[in-house]
């Protein structure tokens, strides 16, 4: 397929969009869809140049703002129009392309950009990352380590779907892929993963409208196997959300016993309903609560089999998809988080039996929102031993799973996730 033809227009709406988008003050698909709401006579293939350009420039806001900094030192900033057009550049853009829509005394410029030493920049300018973040990354996994990650980071993530069990099979899924020439291969881990090529539009596919398919990361998946609900058991999903991984607890119990999917916001848990209606789950029940500390939790005390908390988090290991993340939070916002977290994962703990499971799970990298928040729960309540994650996981093939799941895309595949099991004891 031919690349769309960049011109005038097309810039001026990617400025556009990028004037909104580097305020930084939501996620960046919520600001691409208004904008394309407001302007509906954009074609599919521009919208589709528009949003990879504006992802790959959240991706690599650092190094190419550093880049243009140094090739034009009399700007006082970078501008929306210069940070657009060396996007459009690092995609693989030939200066052919770009020279029509440059200023004049920018070519050489521009041209300079094909041919940067990124030698001069800082280690987090070349990682795309902020200092703060740079420095806790160093902290947590070393140099090495962390400039593997944030390469990985910077890369598109692939699409991955789940195959709902209750009504279909994962082979069957691939073969009818395979008869719409949609490339599709098995997931690595997880036996329900489905792994496409592409991003084709699934919203209206017969697998997905028939709850056969949902789309789930990987490694999301590997969290409701490392809790593996049973048959007839009582199972809480603490901050469930839109309901993702309700759904895979639901099918991993084969709709049978009881499963409730607790959460704070009205508009996600509404966002389960359609959801659920395909799936076919009948033992899931949705409930809206105030926060961690709601009456209605406290008839449940003590009587959950298994509680899943996929704890709010900073989502740093999600950048694959959200690069605007990592510009918009904050070491503050860390702080804020880890407090929520701890009264999250203490309120939740209160519902599991004797004998019960836990898990404490985040799309996070930061030990804060991660050991420090299970070792400080773990000091402060004596009842509850940790579980090797290794072991639940064991018939997975994972590599490189210790005491406590910690996956990442540069050696999994996956976003990032962390969890950790937890039992209660009998006494």
């Amino acid at each position: 397929m031919r690349p769309v033809r960049l011109s005038p227009a097309l810039l001026a709406h990617g400025v556009a969009i990028l004037e909104q988008l580097l305020a930084f003050d939501e996620a960046a698909d919520k600001t691409l869809s208004r904008y394309f709401r407001a302007h509906p006579k954009l074609g599919h293939a521009d919208r589709g140049v528009l949003a990879q350009t504006c992802f790959t420039l959240l991706r690599r806001y650092r190094s190419l703002s550093a880049r243009i900094a140094a090739i034009f030192p009399a700007a006082s900033a970078p501008s929306p129009r210069r940070l657009f057009l060396a996007a459009l550049l690092q995609q693989g853009r030939a200066m052919p392309e770009i020279e029509p829509l440059l200023h004049s005394g920018e070519v050489q410029g521009f041209a300079a950009l094909k041919h940067f030493d990124d030698g001069t920049l800082t280690a987090a300018e070349r990682a795309d990352l902020p200092d703060w973040l740079h420095i806790r990354l160093i902290e947590a996994y070393g140099e090495a380590e962390t400039q593997a990650l944030a390469q990985a980071l910077n890369r598109p993530a692939p699409l991955d779907l789940r195959v709902n069990t209750l009504k279909g099979e994962r082979d069957a899924v691939l073969a009818e892929f395979a008869r719409e020439r949609i490339t599709a291969t098995a997931g690595t881990y997880s036996p329900f993963a489905v792994r496409l090529a592409e991003k084709p539009a699934l919203a209206r596919h017969p697998l997905f409208m028939r709850g056969i398919i949902e789309v789930q990361d990987e490694g999301s998946q590997l969290l409701g196997l490392l809790l593996a609900p049973k048959r007839g058991e009582a199972v809480a999903d603490f901050c469930a959300g839109a309901g993702g991984k309700t759904l895979l607890l639901g099918a991993l119990m084969a709709n049978s016993g009881r499963l409730y999917a607790f959460d704070v916001s009205e508009k996600r848990l509404a966002r389960l309903k359609p959801r659920l209606a395909r799936s076919g789950l009948s033992n899931v029940h949705p409930i809206r609560i105030e926060s961690e500390r709601d009456p209605r939790l406290k008839r449940l005390a003590g009587k959950m089999d298994k509680v899943l908390i996929d704890a709010p988090c900073s989502g740093l290991g999600t950048l694959r998809r959200n690069p605007e993340l990592k510009w918009r939070q904050t070491p503050e916002s860390i702080d804020e988080l880890t407090q929520k977290q701890a009264a999250i994962l203490a309120a939740a703990a209160r519902l599991v039996r004797p004998g019960g499971h836990l898990l404490y799970a985040t799309c996070s990298l930061l030990n804060a929102e991660n050991d420090w928040i299970v070792d400080a729960f773990l000091a402060a309540h004596p009842e509850f031993v940790p579980l090797s994650a290794h072991a639940g996981l064991a018939r997975y093939n994972l590599p490189e799973i210790g005491e406590r799941l910690q996956l990442f895309p540069q050696r999994h595949g996956t976003d990032a996730f962390y969890a950790a099991l937890l039992a209660k004891k009998n006494t």
